[in-house]
């Protein structure tokens, strides 16, 4: 027999290597490669493997009705979740330090053991009192909720399976979870990935719904081997500014529900606070008399979204102007900025471009270029946009105006919030597909970007023309 040599594991990627090097392959990362012991392999295709049985293969068609959801008490997350927590799925929740992961999940499971049923919580960073002083702060003190502190997988293991009654187990945090078995440090990808997939397996035997606490690294993704993700039915991240007071709970991936949905709550001294209308909230503090700002009709998941786009040109002292993006991608950022310059004809690229998503919130659809582009030529011409209006709709490279999905939840999320105009492409509107716009909505159809530069040089030009039968101001000083 083959003797069994040693690996290398990248600590961050999980990428292996025969021998040690001191700088990943994979993804870059300098002094993440450690020694692992060996895994045990599979039977090949000539062993036969013992024990086996054969499978009893069933249709698509089955009587059983899916199981009842576990209702957190908190709104948002059971929007983001698709209706609450699955028994016997496994979550994960990941988001920067200081996020509010470990505040929602106490939240949740205190709700749902106040609602008689069983929550587990389990901490391995903090000791029991300490989540007892956060509870308190929180109003939570009266809470029937079960707490322990442990690191040791044995001694998790054993203590889920006597809980045979449980519909809750959280697990705070899978980086701090250890198994003797394996001689490696807690954290390590040999650690997380068999800690996860035994406390899995036991979600999935005993029937309580598992959740999972995260690390992020410095570029924001979670820690650990990327299988983490995938073995799980539902990856959550915690998306906002420690400093901002709203947080964004976003579903990336949902084996029950829709993914990139999205619940907003607001970081409050009791605990995070659900918002019930975001876009009441992120529109709260807008001017609508100042240029450069316009209002995009967004769609997070399911969920329809008004946000604000902020744009600000100022003269650039340097050779290379600068171009600062915060919500958005600063590359389609630089194409539609190409666009402008080379179909439209509006100068930008002397001057330093600052664009800002207001509310913390990050934008990932297409259907943003439209609002983007009229909050810069806003900004360039100096002349406000309508603040009544919502824009919608993506630019191509040779500056026409694409439709996009689902205009009628834009359109009627914008009426329900009294704005009375609309700007969006033209099939939308005209097509087949496209449906009336709700009352009291005016529309207003482009196929091109020259269409919205044309508006803005024409409102510049009424303007700036003297009214009729007044006389320029140097006749009239001339005549003093």
């Amino acid at each position: 027999m083959a003797k069994e040599r040693t690996r290398f594991v990248c600590q961050g990627c999980g990428a292996a290597y025969p021998k040690w090097q001191g700088r990943c392959d994979a993804c870059g990362n300098w002094d993440t490669i450690a020694e692992e012991a060996p895994e045990a392999r599979p039977a090949g295709p000539t062993q036969k493997a013992a024990g086996g049985r054969r499978l009893e293969f069933v249709g698509l068609e089955g009587r059983a009705a899916p199981p009842p959801r576990i209702l957190t008490g908190i709104a948002e997350l059971d929007r983001v979740l698709g209706g609450g927590l699955v028994p016997g799925s496994a979550v994960l929740v990941g988001g920067d330090p200081g996020i509010g992961k470990s505040t929602i999940l106490l939240q949740a499971a205190s709700r749902i053991a106040a609602a008689g049923r069983r929550a587990l919580y389990v901490s391995g960073e903090e000791a029991v009192d300490q989540v007892r002083m956060r509870a308190r702060r929180l109003g939570l003190a009266g809470s029937p909720l079960a707490l322990a502190s442990a690191t040791s997988m044995r001694d998790i293991g054993a203590s889920l399976e006597a809980e045979g009654e449980a519909a809750l187990a959280v697990i705070d945090s899978i980086q701090t979870v250890w198994l003797d078995t394996l001689d490696s440090a807690p954290g390590t990808v040999s650690q997380v990935r068999a800690c996860a997939a035994e406390l899995i397996r036991l979600a999935k035997s005993r029937g309580f719904a598992l959740v999972l606490v995260g690390h992020v690294t410095k570029e924001g993704t979670l820690a650990g081997p990327r299988v983490l993700e995938h073995m799980v039915d539902a990856t959550l991240y915690f998306e906002g500014d420690r400093g901002h007071q709203f947080r964004i709970l976003r579903a990336v991936k949902n084996r029950f529900g829709a993914t990139d949905e999205i619940g907003v709550f607001e970081m409050t001294e009791h605990g995070l606070v659900e918002v019930a209308n975001p876009s009441a909230l992120f529109l709260a503090e807008r001017r609508g008399n100042v240029s450069g700002s316009a209002v995009f009709a967004g769609l997070e998941g399911t969920r329809p979204v008004l946000v604000e786009v902020q744009a600000l040109l100022a003269p650039s002292p340097g050779g290379s102007p600068r171009r600062q993006v915060v919500g958005w991608d600063s590359g389609r950022l630089a194409m539609l900025m190409a666009v402008l310059e080379a179909r439209c004809g509006v100068s930008l690229g002397q001057n330093d471009v600052y664009l800002n998503i207001a509310g913390g919130l990050r934008i990932a659809e297409p259907a943003a270029d439209l609002a983007v582009a009229a909050a810069l030529v806003s900004a360039a011409t100096d002349q406000p946009t309508d603040a009544d209006s919502v824009f919608f709709g993506e630019v191509g490279l040779s500056g026409e105006v694409r439709q996009v999905s689902q205009a009628e939840a834009r359109l009627r999320e914008a009426a329900k919030l009294g704005f009375a105009a609309a700007t969006l492409p033209r099939r939308v509107a005209r097509g087949g597909r496209g449906k009336a716009a709700p009352d009291g909505l005016r529309l207003n159809e482009i196929g091109h970007l020259a269409d919205l530069v044309a508006g803005f040089a024409a409102a510049t030009v009424r303007r700036e023309r003297p009214r009729t039968g007044s006389r320029p101001a140097t006749m009239e000083a001339e005549s003093d």
